[in-house]
């Protein structure tokens, strides 16, 4: 047996941002790897849960017989407890106390190496809380006598992110926006396949037992650049950012979550560790582990790309990590606005199917057809297809088949089809249907509009024809349960 396959890792905080594709890629490596979490059931969730190389274990930091038992039988210790989260009031002494946890648990179980993620800053300037509670979890984990490894990142870029998807948030949604003058200092972001590379390859290499690296990407920018960087990735319009000296972190934390999903107890943190100067003073990694830097505008756009694909039925191990992964917030990916129908019928699932894949053209599509002959006049008066197009053969749909101004992106015949829209909006919108038997012999079908808006002009177009929108699903979910009853 190769060597590397007798070594058992402990991931803690596994069903994290990083801990999550973390082990994943540990997994693919193949190391035997210990998944800890508060809630264990959550990692159920994972595809990786089912890997013969994992075993799941319940963990409370703040316990130190909880450590003890995860960390026993295990070689190394990845270490990812932050408790900076919605639940947490003083994140830094629960931090505090983990750490010290920590620190006991690797010492009483022969632990024979930490690995840490923590935050870059200069320790020589006045470092925000966050980062304060960081640095300190470093120097107690160091005052151990097992040996740690230090990775220090700024902003990690990728869906999930919590610092990134703040970042989404403010530029789509803000076309003008006021901000404190922390967008003016440089930081320099690192994608977060660079992190999981200085990660998993740190365990081979022994050069980096005891020491503290820097890490970033290749580049140095303000946030007002990110900012840049990111609506062109978009293919949004430019935004105007007016900085003023008057926003303290704590208005700017409130400001972003009145315009984010992201809670203010979390974004103050993080908005006041924006003012420090978060660049990379030591570059060492680079000759000890080299990897090839992803270049940011590529992992923007990767990270922003998730949003084309928002309702197909991927699965984590075919995904990018910088696409959202299961377990990520529910807010990771940006705003995804729905319009979700379900109702159950005694038609059959074949009689439905019958219904549902012959939609469109000269069927039309059930109910308002008026309003849809309207939609399709008004996109084709602004250079759309509007309802022109349609298919030869009603008795089939593949995938690639044209419906009026919809493509067929997904079928699975009996069970789903997916249709994207072509139509002139100002964001990328679906139109899915699903159907399910139930046990009493009846069919559940689930009728499912995505639209994921394109700035606040797209956010502005879903709420205009909210009404309209509400009238037309509703008569249309109703319709095909009808014509398919009638077929039976």
């Amino acid at each position: 047996m190769n060597e590397k396959n007798t070594k058992k890792i402990l991931v803690t905080g596994a069903s994290g941002y990083v801990g999550s594709r973390l082990v994943s890629l540990l997994l693919e490596k193949k190391y035997k790897v210990r998944a800890a979490s508060r809630n264990p059931e959550n990692l159920s969730k994972f595809l990786w849960a089912n890997n013969p190389d994992i075993e799941t274990v319940k963990l409370d930091a703040s316990k130190r017989e909880s450590l003890v038992n995860a960390c026993k039988d295990c070689d190394y210790v990845f270490y990812f407890i932050h408790s900076m989260d919605e639940t947490s009031s003083d994140f830094a002494e629960t931090d505090r106390i983990a750490a010290r946890n920590m620190v006991f648990a690797s010492e009483s179980t022969g632990i024979k190496r930490i690995i840490y993620l923590g935050g870059l800053g200069n320790e020589n300037l006045h470092l925000s809380k966050h980062l304060s509670s960081r640095r300190e979890v470093e120097e107690i984990l160091k005052n151990s006598q097992t040996p740690v490894t230090i990775f220090r990142s700024a902003m990690i870029v990728g869906s999930g992110s919590t610092s990134f998807e703040i970042l989404r948030y403010l530029v789509e949604r803000l076309p003008v926006m006021i901000t404190p003058r922390w967008v003016q200092t440089e930081s320099q972001p690192i994608a977060i396949n660079d992190v999981l590379e200085y990660l998993s390859k740190c365990l081979e290499k022994e050069e980096t037992i005891g020491q503290t690296f820097d890490i970033g990407g290749p580049e140095i920018l303000s946030y007002r650049n990110l900012m840049k960087i990111y609506a062109e990735q978009a293919k949004i319009w430019k935004r105007l950012v007016i900085p003023v000296p008057v926003l303290t972190p704590r208005l700017s934390s409130y400001w972003v979550h009145f315009i984010t999903p992201i809670k203010s107890s979390v974004a103050r943190p993080l908005a006041d560790g924006l003012r420090n100067r978060l660049v990379c003073k030591d570059n060492r990694i680079k000759e000890i582990i080299p990897i090839k830097l992803s270049d940011l505008r590529t992992t923007i756009k990767e990270a922003y790309n998730v949003r084309q694909h928002i309702p197909l039925s991927f699965q984590d191990y075919t995904l990018p990590s910088t696409w959202k992964h299961t377990g990520d917030k529910i807010w990771a990916g940006g705003t995804v606005l729905k319009d979700h129908r379900e109702l159950t019928t005694s038609a059959k699932k074949e009689h439905i199917w019958e219904t549902i894949s012959s939609i469109g053209g000269k069927n039309g599509w059930y109910y308002g057809d008026f309003l849809w002959k309207l939609r399709g006049f008004l996109d084709e008066t602004f250079g759309g297809y509007g309802l022109s197009r349609g298919r030869e053969q009603y008795s089939t749909v593949k995938p690639g088949d044209i419906i009026d101004c919809w493509i067929v992106e997904d079928v699975k015949i009996n069970e789903r089809l997916l249709l994207k829209a072509e139509m002139k909006l100002p964001g990328i919108a679906w139109l899915e249907f699903k159907l399910k038997n139930n046990k009493n012999n009846t069919t559940l079908i689930t009728q499912t509009a995505h639209f994921i808006p394109r700035g606040l002009s797209g956010i502005l177009y879903w709420y205009s024809v909210y009404i309209i929108h509400q009238f037309i699903f509703r008569g249309m979910i109703l319709k095909i349960a009808k014509k398919s009853e009638d077929l039976g």
